[in-house]
């Protein structure tokens, strides 16, 4: 009974300090001047588990970046969260099956440039946005695309509104902060005759009521399609797709973004962005140079590059843009 007794003593001490790392005071430092970066105040409960969340999350970071990775990672606005509090807040809550709509974009046998970059081609890219804690990337996919090819076919970059999305395209399987695709968005906007800019439809963040107004529209859409992205994107536009994220993008730094843990089917996409280029880096791997909107402290500029030509994280099967009616 003894021995049985001192085993378990051991095994839930071993459990208690894996599951409370024992922060370093160089690690708490490194927490403090992370506070003062993104300005954030906890109350001392809340510091002292932040803290341990930050502490694991940079270990884990330290740990990708010494080993032989085609991406870094590093700390962002997002360091003192776990995943599961990550993906509640800023990921689509109900994963989206993007398999439903059907295209059909007549593409080109080529050839197509080595690189390509929507944002070299005069102001037909807006800035990064940030979608803040709402799981509403799937409207800054959505504006970003219809913002560019609106542009592209006008000569006139509009920032357009993604509130609107979120409160009013729910008739088209949407669910605002809790998700939605950017082909169904495409269709909202076909049979709803119009997009309102940002300006007159401001951005909140969170679920409203439905406040459209046809007059102001800025934008419209014709059809839409979902295509063969390198074709598209090389001859006409920069293009939204959706995409499966796991815990190690939270982190992403900079370079190529591989993962095998991701997905790379159409049910289980939980979050969506714009592709406004394409290359290769130096060892020959092929990327796209994605458009994200959690800001501009994250990724590269508020950019990320994911592998091309794999259907990494199942983002080639769930692409899609419009067709504007200018």
């Amino acid at each position: 009974m003894a021995l049985v007794g001192v085993l378990w003593f051991f095994s839930t001490v071993f459990s208690l300090v894996h599951l409370t790392p024992v922060v370093l005071p160089e690690e708490e430092y490194q927490f403090k001047l992370w506070m003062s970066q993104f300005n954030n105040v906890y109350a001392p409960e809340e510091y002292h588990h932040r803290l341990r969340i930050f502490t694991e999350n940079k270990r884990n970071i330290d740990h990708h970046n010494a080993g032989n990775h085609s991406f870094t990672m590093g700390l962002n606005q997002f360091s003192d969260m776990t995943f599961q509090e990550f993906r509640k807040s800023y990921l689509l809550t109900e994963p989206q099956n993007c398999s439903a709509t059907k295209g059909g974009h007549v593409g080109r046998a080529g050839p197509y440039p080595d690189f390509v970059d929507w944002r070299t081609k005069g102001n037909v890219v807006t800035p990064v946005k940030n979608q803040g804690r709402c799981g509403s990337c799937w409207t800054f996919s959505t504006t970003g695309c219809l913002e560019s090819v609106n542009a592209i076919a006008t000569g006139k970059l509009i920032s357009l509104s993604e509130q609107q999305l979120i409160d009013c395209a729910s008739d088209f399987n949407n669910h605002g902060c809790m998700g939605g695709l950017p082909s169904q968005a495409f269709e909202y906007i076909k049979y709803n005759k119009g997009l309102m800019a940002e300006d007159d439809y401001p951005y909140k963040g969170y679920d409203d009521s439905c406040h459209f107004e046809p007059a102001f529209a800025a934008a419209f859409v014709l059809d839409y399609d979902e295509k063969a992205m390198v074709d598209a994107v090389a001859r006409l536009n920069p293009v939204s797709f959706g995409y499966d994220v796991t815990d190690d993008f939270m982190h992403y730094k900079e370079g190529v973004y591989t993962s095998t843990e991701c997905k790379n089917t159409t049910d289980e996409v939980n979050h969506a962005v714009l592709a406004v280029g394409y290359g290769a880096d130096e060892s020959g791997t092929p990327y796209w140079i994605v458009k994200n909107s959690w800001g501009a402290d994250w990724g590269t500029d508020g950019y990320f590059l994911i592998e091309r030509g794999n259907n990494m994280c199942g983002l080639a099967a769930c692409a899609s843009y419009p067709l504007p009616l200018v």
